[in-house]
């Protein structure tokens, strides 16, 4: 009998490490247990947008006079008469003033100070009473129906800007207005220690709002994409040529290598890597790595049902 007990022992033993394994091998793994239990990580994201997007060259540069001149007198005398002042329009050949150039033991008539070409006084430096020579500066004569600015531009540069490229003009007196101007003259010429090429911008002034002297800022378009994918600077991981993403597909984040157009301000261009709707991570992806969990803030049920739907497509 004692021997019948002993072998019904280890039989039972047999059946319940059996029974034990077969549970077992009905639950999840350890692997799948350890990733059922990792927490979705918050983020943040935006939607891949197409837009037109610009890469401008930003100048500052002061407005002057599209012609100007300093008017001087022929003869030396005394000014004895002032016929023009300041903001006055003037024809080319009208008498802007008089001197009377009497010299002991001669008479003379009056001489005029006659302006060189039609447009207003900017400046007047003599008054009546004043003695002048032929070195003597009178008026400053300028036409103002059109001003220009000069801008020194890199030589890297150069080959993206034409004569007749358009420019957008800012200044501070009319903060919400812009004035359009046209690139007129690119000098053949570099400047051998800066390496910069003077070029002349014209803006069209009819109002005569600007002034010569006024300070602007000068955006200069040298290329323009329409209707293409753009995202924001948060949204960019990496260096060149290493660029990524994380898109979020479902409940997961994916990483994506990217390639970069142009840019304008936080926005780029993305020629490669991403389209239309794609939603990246731009809050939170200093903690993603490839296929990382992750839960996106603000996102309601509806929302969320939406974007699985979509990481499933």
């Amino acid at each position: 009998m004692a021997n019948k007990n002993n072998l019904r022992l280890p039989l039972y033993l047999v059946f319940g490490l059996v029974f034990s394994f077969a549970v077992a091998g009905c639950g999840p793994s350890s692997k799948e247990k350890a990733k059922e239990q990792k927490e979705a990580i918050p983020v943040k994201v935006m939607r891949v947008e197409l837009k037109d997007i610009q890469n401008t060259l930003d100048y500052v540069g002061d407005i002057k006079a599209e012609d100007e001149a300093v008017v001087y007198p022929k003869v030396g005398g005394k000014i004895i008469e002032k016929l023009k002042n300041e903001g006055d329009s003037v024809a080319k050949g009208d008498v802007i003033a008089y001197i009377d150039r009497d010299e002991v033991g001669f008479k003379f008539e009056k001489a005029p100070v006659e302006s060189p070409m039609s447009g207003i006084i900017g400046r007047v430096y003599v008054d009546i009473g004043t003695q002048v020579t032929p070195q003597t500066p009178v008026v400053l004569a300028v036409r103002m129906d059109n001003v220009k600015i000069d801008l020194d531009i890199p030589e890297q540069y150069l080959p993206k800007i034409s004569v007749g490229q358009t420019a957008q003009v800012f200044v501070q007196a009319y903060p919400k207005e812009n004035f359009t101007g046209k690139v007129s003259r690119i000098s053949p010429v570099l400047d051998l220690e800066t390496r910069t090429a003077p070029i002349e911008i014209i803006i069209p002034n009819p109002e005569h709002a600007l002034k010569s002297g006024m300070f602007a800022n000068v955006k200069l378009v040298i290329e323009e994409r329409k209707n293409v994918p753009v995202i924001v600077k948060e949204a960019i991981m990496g260096k060149e040529p290493g660029l990524y993403v994380y898109a979020v597909n479902g409940d997961a984040a994916h990483q994506r290598n990217i390639k970069l157009g142009i840019r304008q301000g936080a926005d780029y261009e993305v020629i490669d890597g991403l389209k239309q709707g794609d939603q990246v991570v731009v809050m939170g992806q200093q903690q993603l790595y490839d296929l990382a969990p992750v839960s996106i803030e603000g996102e309601k049920s509806g929302q969320k049902e939406e974007s699985k739907r979509e990481g499933q497509r």
